[in-house]
């Protein structure tokens, strides 16, 4: 696949890197040519400067035939002004941009630009590796508001149902591990002992999760 990157920061460099050693087609954009000096040597992608937002300088970085645009510069103006161009005018199938104020992601979202905050999401983990809990976070999906997590069954769920756990649009039991083979449950499955439950959440179900689980 084809993708381009826009910002060579510590994000940008590392997300470009990360997606080229996995054999995908990657441009990184900078206005700062020095910024590529992030990427090192070995990195087989392709590199442009100039304004992230100058169409001349989107169609050199391959804009009409990628399948994916990432926006991570420092500026929230520039990623969202480069993540609606790349989505309304050149109609990239996937967009990602990066925001530092968390209030203006729901705004972006109804424009059809998915949206990143790390300090939102970054202080929801720190909390979550500083309290002890049963359960794992091993994915967020969009901007947060869904989370990919793995529990080991409690005592007390043992001899329940997936039905009795699940809750519509808030949580949903996705699969279970069991004697070294994970499946696929149906609502009628029966817990047993030493199960691991991977779970989809909604992420302000998270207090109810843990209540339940917990």
């Amino acid at each position: 696949m084809q993708f381009i990157v826009i910002g060579c920061g510590r994000v940008g460099a590392g997300l470009a890197q990360h997606l080229s050693q996995r054999a995908h087609a990657v441009t990184v954009v900078d206005r700062e040519p020095t910024a590529f000096g992030r990427l090192g040597a070995g990195f087989q992608g392709h590199t442009v400067t100039g304004l992230s937002f100058d169409r001349e300088v989107l169609l050199h970085a391959g804009i009409g035939r990628t399948d994916g645009l990432a926006a991570v510069t420092g500026s929230d103006a520039t990623n969202l002004v480069t993540a609606r161009l790349a989505r309304q005018v050149f109609h990239v199938p996937r967009v990602v941009a990066r925001l530092y104020e968390p209030r203006k992601a729901e705004v972006y979202r109804q424009l059809g630009v998915q949206t990143i905050t790390p300090i939102a999401w970054g202080i929801q983990r720190l909390a979550e590796s500083l309290c002890y809990s049963q359960l794992y976070t091993i994915l967020s999906l969009g901007s947060g508001e869904v989370d990919i997590v793995e529990v080991e069954l409690p005592h007390l769920l043992i001899g329940r149902t997936v039905n009795e756990v699940s809750s519509a649009g808030e949580i949903q039991v996705a699969a279970i591990s069991r004697g070294g083979n994970t499946f696929l449950p149906t609502l009628g499955t029966v817990f047993q002992a030493g199960d691991v439950l991977h779970l989809v959440v909604l992420a302000t179900s998270a207090e109810r999760l843990k209540a339940l689980f917990g």
